[in-house]
C-alpha cells in the first residue's frame, strides 16, 4: 500500500503535537490502544492526521483514570451512548475520591489540632468543656483476650468503610457509676468515634453538652488514681457526673515509650441550674 510521507508525521512530531511523549506512544502501541498508521523499512512508526481524535480521547481518559482495559473496551466499539456511561463511571468514582480525600483533610486536621494542643496542654488542669454530639461504633467489652477485642474493633471499622484504625479516634467507656463506686477498671465498651459516618444505623451518640476533661500521663494503671483526683475536684464544685466517661489515647503514633501515653477522660456534667 502507498502512503504519501507528507501527510505522515513521525512519532516525535506526533507527540509533540499532543503534548506527550515518545516513550507513551510506544507504550500504546504496545498495549494496542493506538497502532502507528505505517512503520517504515527503517522500523520508524508513523502517524496520520485522522488517528489525532483517537489519541485525544485515550489522553483524556487516561486523564480521568480510566483503565487501559475499559479503554480498549470503548475504542472496540465507541458510541456515544458508551461514552456517556463511561464518564458517568468515572465522575462515579470521583464523588467517591473526593469524599475520602474530604474524610482525610478532616482527620488530618484533627490530629492536627491534637498535637498542637498536646504540646502546649497543662495536663494537671481539670476544667469544663462544650461538646459537640459524636457518633460512635460500640463494641461490648467481654473476658476474652485483647486479639479477639481488636477483631471486633476492626469489624466495625469495615462496616463504616474506614481504610484504617486511625482513620478514626477510639478508645473504652467506663460509667460513672463504677468510678463512684470505686471500680475504676470495671470497663464496658471500646469505642470508635466515626468522623463521617455513611450510615448513622448501629451507632450509639455521646451526646453533646458540657464534660469534664482531664488528662493523664503514664500507663493506664495510673487511670484510677486520677479518676480520684477527678471525683473529688467534681466534689469541690458541687458538680455532678453522668453517664459515661470516654477514655480516648492522644499520642500513641508520636511516642516511644508507654509513660509518655497521654489519655483524655471526657465525663458529662449535669447542669446545676437546670438540672440537666
Amino acid at each position: 500500500m502507498y502512503y504519501d510521507i507528507n501527510k505522515l508525521f513521525t512519532i516525535g512530531q506526533f507527540a509533540k503535537i499532543h503534548k506527550t511523549t515518545k516513550k507513551t506512544l510506544m507504550w500504546y502501541d504496545e498495549m494496542d490502544l493506538l497502532k502507528p498508521a505505517v512503520i517504515g523499512e527503517n522500523g520508524y512508526r508513523y502517524y496520520t492526521y485522522y488517528q489525532s481524535p483517537t489519541l485525544e480521547t485515550i489522553l483524556m481518559l487516561r486523564e480521568l483514570n480510566v483503565s487501559i482495559g475499559k479503554i480498549k473496551t470503548f475504542l472496540s466499539k465507541r458510541s456515544a451512548e458508551s461514552m456517556e456511561q463511561l464518564l458517568k463511571e468515572q465522575i462515579a468514582d470521583l464523588e467517591n475520591t473526593i469524599s475520602h480525600l474530604k474524610s482525610i483533610h478532616q482527620t488530618l486536621t484533627v490530629r492536627h489540632q491534637d498535637l498542637a494542643t498536646l504540646l502546649n496542654m497543662d495536663l494537671s488542669r481539670i476544667e469544663i468543656v462544650e461538646k459537640k454530639k459524636c457518633y460512635l461504633a460500640v463494641v461490648p467489652a467481654r473476658e476474652e483476650n485483647i486479639e479477639e477485642e481488636i477483631e471486633r474493633v476492626l469489624a466495625e471499622t469495615q462496616k463504616q468503610k474506614l481504610r484504617r484504625l486511625h482513620d478514626a479516634s477510639y478508645g473504652s467507656v467506663i460509667s460513672v457509676e463504677n468510678l463512684y463506686q470505686g471500680n475504676f477498671n470495671a470497663y464496658s465498651a471500646l469505642y470508635i468515634e466515626i468522623p463521617a459516618p455513611i450510615s448513622k444505623e448501629g451507632l450509639q451518640i455521646q451526646p453533646a453538652g458540657k464534660y469534664l476533661r482531664a488528662f493523664c500521663k503514664g500507663s493506664w494503671d495510673k487511670l484510677p488514681d486520677r479518676y480520684k483526683e477527678i471525683l473529688a475536684y467534681a466534689e469541690q464544685q458541687g458538680l455532678t457526673l453522668c453517664g459515661y466517661s470516654y477514655e480516648t489515647g492522644l499520642n500513641e503514633s508520636v511516642i516511644e515509650h508507654f509513660d509518655d501515653y497521654i489519655t483524655q477522660i471526657e465525663i458529662p456534667i449535669i447542669n446545676q441550674v437546670t438540672g440537666t
